[in-house]
């Protein structure tokens, strides 16, 4: 009786191949139309007349290549198609997901990162990556901008503070030559 109801849950084997089957057709069209055939083609010739006088002309190239843009299509939608079945939750090939889980990068919320209370940055105490800077665009924390160049340039201190608290020299405002 457990048989018969597995059986009844499993999906006919056309829906579940389909995809593969229409990459595996694809594949096989373009090589009988660009390998194989030619191949025979020039082998018919050389057999039949002893010379090859003609060359062979792709069947799927016919048309602008209507076949391979229309399979191009069909491939590319269905793969689309299929990620969006996995995401949802569809059956992933009798692969039993657990609970959250996704294709999708989620950053860890704090918590213990190698044996550390708090989640840090490169050095300990300095903030998060997800921790949002409280300064304006173009701040670059602790390290001070050089102000607009006036008509003269004036020199610039020798080093300022740079990220982590190690010293750097100032860059200037305008492109030393």
């Amino acid at each position: 009786m457990t048989k018969v109801l597995e059986s009844e849950k499993k999906e006919d084997w056309m829906n579940s191949k389909w995809r593969p089957m229409m990459g595996w057709m694809y594949m096989v069209v373009c090589f009988m139309d660009f390998v194989g055939f030619p191949v025979l083609w020039s082998l018919l010739q050389a057999y039949s007349h002893g010379q090859v006088s003609s060359q062979w002309q792709p069947l799927t190239l016919q048309g602008a290549g209507l076949f391979h843009i229309a399979m191009g299509a069909v491939i590319g939608i269905s793969a689309y198609g299929r990620t969006q079945e996995k995401l949802n939750g569809a059956n992933n090939g009798g692969i039993q997901l657990p609970p959250g889980a996704g294709t999708t990068y989620v950053p860890p919320t704090g918590g213990t990162t190698n044996g550390n209370t708090t989640a840090t940055g490169f050095s300990g105490g300095a903030p998060a990556f997800s921790t949002p800077a409280a300064s304006s665009f173009g701040d670059a924390g602790s390290v001070s901008a050089p102000a607009p160049a006036p008509a003269t340039p004036t020199p610039a201190a020798a080093v300022t503070t740079g990220f982590g608290g190690k010293l750097a020299p100032v860059v200037p405002s305008f492109p030393a030559i």
